[in-house]
């Protein structure tokens, strides 16, 4: 028997897949509202997951589901502290969390399984995540692995419990996110004592940590040919280089960064964004442009030319093997076959930010596997 799942704030699947990687679950209903990401989780799934959660209609399709485990990556912009760390005083995307509540308090899943940035931790003075371990734990009676407590009801050692790291689970990405895995007491109940609830996994399960397609580093998922484009301008290159002068001399850290040259010589990427941005200058690569001539060069319209350092960005297909849907997640068990991929047409800037936006395969995998066995221990003594 496989358990139901719905997927929420999907993105491009992500979560999703490293759920259906254990074969322990399958997926019955979606939900995205970000159309170019829809377009990319129909296009590798088969499913529709153009819907609007907060709607009084989807909540009432999911009334009518049968499901076992709720998955959300509910977004994190209001968290981050790349974003406007708002929080839930975001009008919209803040609000989110609220409404992935009234579908847990109306339908009572078995499990659930949130994702989001680290910050969220520590945001607002810590009285975000007390507000979500509220919910979970007193207003809707749910048991959060991991979750301590002082005499106060004050959430501790929130770090510790709920943040995991990429580059832990066979991924070169320095990726650090917060992981809500709960269980219901109103079904469960003492059984949720149990030791095995205290701990959110720390890294690959014994079978992945051998699985070949995994536990490499930033130079094993570099492309060999780069297209120039990627290659940064001169003009680009020399503002970068003049900002981090400029940073250093007042004490930042904050700047580019060249993740293979001698300096750092990185065997993972720093974090992904969603927005581009620094998600791109902070991970430059040193490597050989290809031949080209001064034709070639103009047609490209770089101000000033292309760099003289032979200094890129990375590619939006190093960016999917830095999250595992390249490379590892759609790897077809039987042929070896890699099956992801954007729909035709698909602009270079979106699919940037949409595996900027999305999970690490390997981490949801391990977590799947992890809320299967507890599933299984708890279905078994009820």
């Amino acid at each position: 028997m496989k358990y139901k799942t719905i997927d929420l704030c999907c993105g491009i699947g992500g979560i999703r897949k490293g759920f259906e990687r254990t074969k322990h679950f399958e997926n019955v209903l979606s939900a995205e509202i970000d159309e170019y990401a829809a377009r990319t989780y129909e296009y590798n799934f088969g499913d529709d997951p153009r819907a609007d959660l907060t709607s009084k209609k989807f909540k009432e399709k999911v009334s009518n589901c049968e499901y076992d485990v709720m998955l959300a990556g509910f977004p994190c912009q209001p968290f981050s502290s790349q974003g406007n760390l708002d929080g839930f005083k975001d009008p919209t995307k803040g609000t989110i969390f609220f409404h992935l509540m009234q579908i847990v308090k109306a339908t009572r899943p078995k499990a659930i399984f949130l994702e989001n940035v680290q910050n969220i931790v520590s945001h607002d003075k810590k009285r975000t995540i007390k507000t979500i371990l509220d919910y979970l734990e007193n207003k809707l009676n749910y048991k959060v692995v991991g979750a301590e407590f002082d005499e106060e009801g004050n959430p501790i050692n929130c770090k510790k419990a709920f943040v995991r790291n990429t580059k832990d689970f066979g991924l070169p990405q320095n990726r650090p996110r917060a992981y809500f895995i709960a269980f219901d007491r109103n079904l469960y109940g003492g059984l949720l004592e149990d030791k095995r609830f205290d701990v959110v996994p720390y890294e690959l399960s014994e079978k992945m940590k051998k699985d070949p397609y995994l536990n490499k580093k930033l130079a094993d998922i570099l492309d060999r040919d780069v297209d120039l484009h990627y290659y940064l301008s001169a003009s680009y290159l020399n503002t970068l280089e003049k900002h981090y002068a400029r940073q250093k001399i007042n004490g930042n850290g904050f700047g580019y960064y060249i993740l293979n040259s001698k300096e750092h010589n990185r065997e993972y990427a720093n974090t992904i964004l969603a927005t581009g941005g620094s998600g791109k200058e902070r991970n430059l690569i040193i490597q050989k442009m290809p031949k080209h001539n001064k034709n070639d060069e103009a047609m490209l319209n770089k101000k000033g030319g292309l760099n003289n350092k032979n200094i890129r960005i990375m590619t939006p297909t190093e960016w999917g093997r830095l999250q595992g849907f390249i490379g590892y997640g759609f790897i077809d068990a039987q042929t070896g076959e890699d099956k992801f991929s954007f729909p035709e047409k698909m602009p270079e800037s979106q699919k940037y930010k949409q595996f900027g936006n999305s999970v690490s395969i390997s981490v949801m995998e391990s977590m799947a596997e992890y809320i299967y066995k507890q599933l299984h221990f708890l279905d078994s003594h009820i």
